[in-house]
């Protein structure tokens, strides 16, 4: 079977607005974190939201005004961080069969804004229509759609949308295809632009969002952070990669992907524990061979513990436990696009032999007793990373990394 590796990385997020600058934010001493008060909308009783916004950001920058009349927010992002990690590859995309070119982008609920302002213009303020491009503006698939569209990839190119699995699953999806040979290139990822007041009101609904910070695994975590960004990578199977002279990021060498079959919104330890298995047989691994697991670790008190729970369980037998640390922490919780920026944070802690850590930790969990890094990142060798993402209605999906 032929080995898939990555080739080129690119990201936009509150961590920062490129690969180079979510990098010093992953490892800064002392550790740092994106999450803060967002601008331009508050919480049902007035308060100033905390979230992981995408600050200090001109779209006119990127985009002309025509482009931006067919942009959302969440393709926008997805475009930046495509052409980051197109240009990380060095990809002449001029010189490739442009027909086994492959783009999977993932979305949990991609044109948020301009869904919301379209509501705004029909029923707050009386409109009888709204904006002729409003449908291809929303559309999930729109991301993928532009990103096919800018660089002229004719080869298979959709959306998945698995909620917080989705980037996973377009990763997934496309290596896939390219071990089966049906293409050459993808360009995956996924991207989220849901900072609107409207979502916020809806995830306040749920009970899980966190009125101050995110400290996933620690005593006192008090819920999620919503974040927002975009993150790309270039995937290739290893022996087109060689044979164009390309530098290789990583090996990504297993995938996994499970259903809970179990609940719309509460998790399953046994589903997660299926898809890190299942990555682990993919990638004919052992567990005892994993350095760093990159926890879902979203920071609510459910998902932490089932997450402890199936991490503990996978590794149960293992002659060494893995450092475990939640990058959420440091960039909030994107949701759809999660996977491919906690992708591209198991990359760089390969490149760089540091793990990441799990920022804002207060006090121990006896529930969650992982090996964790905290506060600080941990300088250790890193040859094998585990990368989970698990979503609502039990959707997991996991993927394993290695060094060159």
């Amino acid at each position: 079977m032929s080995e898939i590796v990555v080739t080129g990385l690119g990201c936009i997020s509150a961590a920062g607005h490129d690969v180079s600058t979510f990098e010093q934010m992953l490892f800064s001493v002392p550790a740092g974190s994106a999450i803060g008060p967002a601008d331009g909308f508050k919480a049902s009783d007035g308060r100033n939201v905390v979230a992981a916004q995408v600050k200090d950001y001109v779209p006119e920058q990127y985009f002309n005004k025509a482009e931006l009349k067919l942009l959302d927010r969440y393709a926008q992002f997805a475009l930046i961080s495509a052409e980051q990690a197109i240009k990380d590859a060095s990809l002449n995309l001029l010189t490739c069969n442009l027909k086994r070119v492959s783009v999977v982008h993932g979305t949990s609920i991609g044109g948020q804004e301009t869904i919301e302002a379209s509501y705004s213009q029909l029923f707050e303020y009386g409109k009888s229509r709204t904006h002729p491009f409003t449908v291809p503006k929303l559309l999930p698939s729109s991301a993928a759609s532009h990103i096919a569209m800018k660089y002229g990839i004719k080869g298979p190119t959709f959306t998945t949308s698995s909620a917080c699995a989705s980037a996973g699953h377009a990763i997934s999806m496309a290596v896939l295809m390219l071990r089966c040979n049906l293409i050459d290139i993808a360009v995956v990822g996924g991207s989220e632009a849901c900072l609107t007041q409207g979502n916020f009101f809806a995830w306040e609904g749920l009970r899980v969002i966190s009125n101050d910070n995110c400290r996933p695994f620690s005593a006192d975590r008090s819920g999620l952070v919503l974040g927002e960004g975009a993150a790309t990578l270039v995937l290739e199977r290893a022996d087109y990669a060689k044979q164009r002279g390309a530098k290789i990021h990583a090996k990504l060498s297993g995938i996994g992907m499970s259903s809970d079959a179990h609940n719309i919104v509460q998790p399953l330890a046994e589903g997660a524990e299926d898809a890190m298995n299942a990555a682990l047989l993919d990638a004919n691994l052992a567990a005892n061979t994993i350095d760093y697991v990159n926890a879902h670790g979203s920071g609510t008190v459910i998902n932490d513990q089932t997450e402890t729970k199936a991490i503990q369980s996978v590794f149960e037998c293992s002659s060494k436990q893995p450092f475990v640390s939640s990058t959420k922490s440091i960039h909030g919780h994107v949701l759809g696009a999660g996977a491919a920026l906690e992708a591209i944070a198991s990359i760089l802690a390969i490149k760089h032999q540091k793990i990441p850590a799990t920022v804002n930790y207060k006090q121990a969990d006896p529930l969650c007793d992982l090996n964790l890094v905290i506060n600080q990142m941990l300088i250790t060798p890193v040859k094998k990373v585990m990368s989970n993402s698990f979503a609502f209605g039990g959707l997991n999906s996991t993927l394993i990394f290695e060094k060159i």
